[in-house]
């Protein structure tokens, strides 16, 4: 299968990596010079260009690894080179918002979008790894009239790269689900790191605020985007987390040992679940 991946940052490089170690026929796009050469220096690549023309009419499947606002604008500006049998896809964390528009600026070709649940604190290339994809979620949002070809060739590079569970769900089940277990972390890791006033922090920290903390190294343009595009349901999310604070707090200014109790027994058995 030949595919072209748009866009070599973290995400894209990382799919260069694992999909050419794996025996496809790679091919990169970005618009800087610099990832193309570190991917063809790596063997990620067969070659590389800051324009997909060259590519896009030869390839099986392209991978769409940029912004959410760029999706579009890059379908509108190549819509002449998509042809029948092709798959286009993307790995964008949001999808209500274009996935519609999207799959009718394919054209001939089978837009079906996808979410890698994998990735690092950094950006670029550089720290490309295709070993975060091992055992990590994968999930698929096609819309009704996806054909089945697209999906199973998603399943299929989704097995090749060692991802764990292939979930397909609605793109409007995906955000709802995203809003909760991606956008609602970042956006606590983010305020409980802006909320430190102290400049000593740094010589008290521990595995807890180790562990909860280090998604707050994000990339501002990324999920700004993300967050605005999923805003409905992250508000949601941000409301419902805000009442448990609000419950915690109430126990604590009333003394209620009881009720504290209650909270921690709570939360432990709903994660233990989480693991089965």
């Amino acid at each position: 299968m030949k595919i072209v991946i748009i866009g070599l940052g973290l995400i894209g490089g990382s799919y260069a990596m694992s999909l050419s170690s794996k025996g496809y026929e790679v091919y990169g796009v970005d618009t800087k010079n610099a990832s193309i050469q570190f991917a063809l220096n790596k063997g990620w690549i067969i070659s590389g260009a800051t324009e997909p023309n060259t590519f896009l009419e030869i390839a099986d499947m392209i991978i769409l690894a940029i912004y959410p606002q760029a999706i579009l604008q890059f379908l509108k500006q190549y819509a002449n080179y998509f042809r029948k049998n092709q798959v286009i896809t993307d790995v964008c964390g949001v999808k209500t918002s274009f996935i519609s528009e999207a799959t009718k600026l394919a054209g001939l070709a089978s837009y079906c979008s996808h979410h890698p649940m994998a990735g690092k604190e950094v950006n670029g290339i550089e720290y490309a790894d295709a070993s975060i994809f091992k055992n990590a979620n994968f999930l698929i949002t096609p819309l009704p009239e996806t054909p089945v070809f697209a999906i199973e060739s998603l399943k299929k590079i989704a097995i090749d790269m060692a991802f764990g569970k292939c979930t397909i769900i609605s793109p409007t089940y995906h955000d709802e689900m995203i809003g909760f277990t991606s956008q609602l972390t970042h956006a606590i890791a983010v305020s409980l790191v802006n909320s430190d006033h102290n400049s000593e922090t740094k010589n008290f920290i521990g595995d807890s605020y180790r562990d909860l903390t280090r998604i707050a190294m994000i990339n501002e343009h990324l999920w700004s985007e993300l967050f605005l595009e999923n805003k409905e349901a992250l508000l949601q999310h941000i409301n419902y987390f805000e009442k448990e604070l609000d419950i915690l707090k109430n126990a604590l200014y009333t003394n209620d040992k009881e009720k504290l109790n209650a909270l921690f027994k709570c939360s432990t058995i709903k994660r233990k679940e989480m693991e089965k």
